[in-house]
């Protein structure tokens, strides 16, 4: 089965590294995974999005047509990435930085930003929050695969709050 995400937000907010380290816990597991990004010449505050497919065969295609999830992390990303969802695919919001969710049947609303702040004190954690909560909704990778997967890319001294947050958003969701 072949799983199509996008994670979208302003740039800054660490979607493209966060779509990095899920394509690199695919791998991990054997599985198929190819990683795309784009934004804007802004590079901080502009709109910034990553893809990542993930199969358990060859993928053939390596840009994301119809995304199964798109994560979004701005009301301007969520308006500008997440018309194309599929129509049984999953809408993740940040509750708080987009108010006016977009019409979809299957929008899942946490305030990811806000329980980085909570939780760890920085914002800067939301993508990695957001993580948590991706392996949450997808089961597209292990919580133990994910967390491999974040050791491996986070500095050192960062890995304990990273686990942390990956445990925060994980735990976010029902």
């Amino acid at each position: 089965m072949m799983q199509q995400i996008r994670l979208c937000g302003s740039g800054g907010q660490g979607v493209i590294t966060a779509a990095i380290i899920l394509a690199e816990a695919a791998i991990m597991e054997g599985k198929e995974a190819v990683q795309s990004q784009s934004y804007g010449p802004e590079a901080r505050g502009g709109a910034s999005k990553a893809e990542v497919i993930i199969s358990e065969e060859f993928i053939y295609h390596p840009k994301v047509v119809t995304p199964d999830v798109v994560l979004a992390l701005t009301q301007q990303a969520a308006d500008k990435y997440s018309s194309d969802l599929c129509g049984n695919g999953v809408l993740v919001i940040d509750e708080d930085l987009v108010p006016e969710s977009p019409v979809h049947p299957n929008v899942v609303k946490v305030p990811l930003t806000r329980l980085a702040v909570e939780g760890l004190g920085k914002d800067l954690f939301t993508n990695i929050v957001s993580l948590g909560l991706l392996v949450k909704v997808t089961g597209v990778v292990s919580f133990e695969t994910i967390q491999k997967a974040v050791a491996k890319r986070v500095p050192k001294a960062t890995i304990e709050k990273n686990m942390q947050a990956l445990r925060i958003g994980f735990d976010a969701h029902s």
